[in-house]
């Protein structure tokens, strides 16, 4: 981590950049040189800096209520109810720069002339806090002083450490190198895009991964809720996770838990992760994938549309997924546990892409839960050899299913198997609570245990080990329920196939991983040729959704993109 105030390589000399070489008591010197000259610039002394007002050094903050006489110059101009309702003002202190929000709701015109960016002003106000952030407020009167001059912006590489983000709250900030969007889940609802210095990946999704966790919010200068319009939004009306951001400037603030920055100038994006086109024909080779549709209900109103109108641009977003896909066995996750729903769903994607799916028949049970899985395939290029299995061991709520299927063209019989363990959401008290790998991990493992020995008893049945698992195990790649089945024979395809920047499909809380995931037999694995994660979701903010709030009304499309949370997988297989 680094952390220096050093000018960038271009553009106009910082003033104290020859002080910086001096020693400290030169240095003190001309801060306080300055410091005074700003204050004899104002209408009247003023009566205490920013630094005795937060704090800084081994003084105390003000308490709230104080009545105070303080300068500085604006950094930047936020006002308004749409907005922060302020401005931010800097100051040189024998603490050094300073920064600090000045809270100003009832600012008129002629108060919002004097607020601009590099304007010195003394305001009389009195001190408070917000949300745990010192600032001043209840001004009663705002002057200008004579020396207007924008500080040039603290220049710093992130991440930082908490004690230098403590320091630095409230100053105008430049950061050179260029950073990474991981998170864009808030951009709708607060205008929020989360930041770090490369994409953050979950801890356990690869063995051995070390990284820096930090991140930082952008914020949009303002703290209201569902902005009109979207902030930071492509020309495609997006902001994809491993979008990059170079050259930003802006104020340090922290509040609602975390540390955001405030731009000061327009962010500059560069789409470094841009859409992906659609996939390949298979040809003579099969397609096996997986798709959680992201509860995929024809009763509206309960986990998945909530009227006709999202169901409608729910089938229209999966029909446009499932037809890029070009899968001729889709495992279906997240359908409703009703038989209406998934034959509404294959007559859907018919229609809408001219594919035409059949579901695997059969008596299996599909469970208890709201929500089932599926196996539907193409009878154009693949035959069903089976009626569904189902796994009725009693840790599964959700019967993992399987069929076994061969390739019109010829080749040999082989079984695909899907599952959708247990989630890693609602967490009990005790008992098996979150130790690292989220919550119900132990469910998950017994569920992967249970696996094992279905997947045993259908190559029994069927005379030969020629087996793919494939489904939502809501487990990363390296935790334990993964582990069981590896450990137990099984191929892990995207570890095998896939270097770990690429091994996603899901982003959790501005984190990457997969919880999708395609697992083979050694027999099977042989016949691999290609594993592609599809990355149409995940990286797409939430509000592209079919259920998106109403400022995402514009921007809604009938295409791919954001037709579910999660990427589906292809697995594509060749026989010798």
């Amino acid at each position: 981590m680094t952390d220096t105030d050093k000018p960038p390589a271009t553009g106009k000399r910082r003033r104290h950049a020859v002080a910086r070489r001096a020693g400290p008591l030169t240095l003190l010197l001309a801060l306080l040189l300055v410091a005074a000259q700003a204050a004899a610039s104002c209408p009247v002394p003023s009566s205490t800096d920013l630094a005795a007002i937060k704090g800084h050094g081994e003084r105390p903050a003000l308490p709230s209520g104080h009545e105070v006489i303080a300068d500085g110059v604006v950094t930047g101009e936020f006002l308004g109810g749409e907005r922060l309702d302020g401005f931010y003002l800097q100051q040189a202190t024998e603490q050094g720069p300073v920064g600090l929000f000045v809270y100003m709701p009832s600012a008129t015109p002629s108060d919002a002339a004097l607020i601009t960016p590099g304007r010195h002003l003394q305001l009389h106000a009195s001190t408070g806090e917000y949300r745990g952030q010192i600032q001043l407020q209840r001004v009663e009167r705002i002057e200008p002083c004579a020396r207007d001059r924008l500080p040039e912006p603290l220049t710093v590489n992130w991440p930082l450490s908490e004690e230098q983000l403590s320091r630095k709250e409230g100053l105008l900030l430049a950061f050179p190198q260029a950073l990474t969007v991981t998170g864009n889940y808030e951009l709708a609802r607060y205008g929020s895009l989360a930041l770090a210095a490369e994409r953050l990946f979950r801890p356990t999704n690869t063995p051995g991964e070390t990284q820096q966790r930090d991140s930082l919010l952008l914020d949009d200068g303002s703290y209201r809720a569902f902005p009109t319009p979207i902030p930071y939004l492509d020309a495609d009306g997006t902001r994809r996770v491993g979008s990059s951001v170079e050259g930003l400037t802006g104020i340090l603030a922290h509040a609602f838990d975390a540390y955001r920055l405030h731009p000061t100038l327009e962010p500059d994006f560069e789409d470094a992760n841009p859409r992906p086109g659609p996939l390949p024909e298979p040809g003579e080779r099969l397609r096996v994938a997986t798709f959680n549709v992201e509860n995929y209900f024809t009763t509206l109103g309960q986990r998945g549309a909530a009227n006709a109108e999202e169901l409608e641009r729910q089938q229209a977003k999966l029909a446009a997924a499932v037809e890029g896909l070009q899968a001729d066995i889709l495992a279906l996750v997240e359908v409703e546990n009703d038989p209406r729903a998934l034959a509404d769903l294959v007559e859907q994607l018919g229609e809408r892409t001219g594919i035409r799916y059949r579901a695997v028949g059969g008596d299996a049970n599909r469970g208890s839960d709201a929500i089932k899985l599926a196996l539907i395939y193409r009878p154009d290029r693949v035959e069903a050899v089976s009626e569904l299995y189902a796994d009725d061991a009693p840790t599964h709520h959700r019967p993992p299913l399987a069929a076994f299927f061969r390739s019109l063209d010829g080749g040999p019989a082989f079984g695909v198997v899907t599952s959708h363990f247990k989630s890693k959401t609602g967490c009990p008290p005790r008992g098996d609570i979150d130790r690292g790998q989220g919550c119900w991990n132990q469910r998950r493992v017994e569920q992967a245990q249970a696996m094992n020995g279905f997947l045993g008893r259908l190559a029994a049945a069927e005379g030969h080990e020629r087996l793919m698992l494939i489904g939502d195990l809501n487990a990363y790649g390296a935790e334990d329920p993964i582990r069981t089945l590896t450990h137990a024979g099984l191929v892990n395809l995207m570890a095998r196939k896939l270097p770990p920047e690429r091994r996603y499909s899901y982003v959790f809380r501005g984190e990457s991983g997969y919880l999708d995931h395609a697992l083979a037999s050694p027999e099977l694995a042989a016949a691999v040729t290609e594993v592609r994660p599809w990355h149409i979701n995940a990286d797409e903010p939430p509000f592209l959704g079919y259920d998106g709030p109403d400022n995402a009304t514009p921007h809604f499309r009938p295409d791919p993109f954001r037709s579910s949370d999660h990427d589906p997988i292809t697995v594509d297989l060749e026989w010798p």
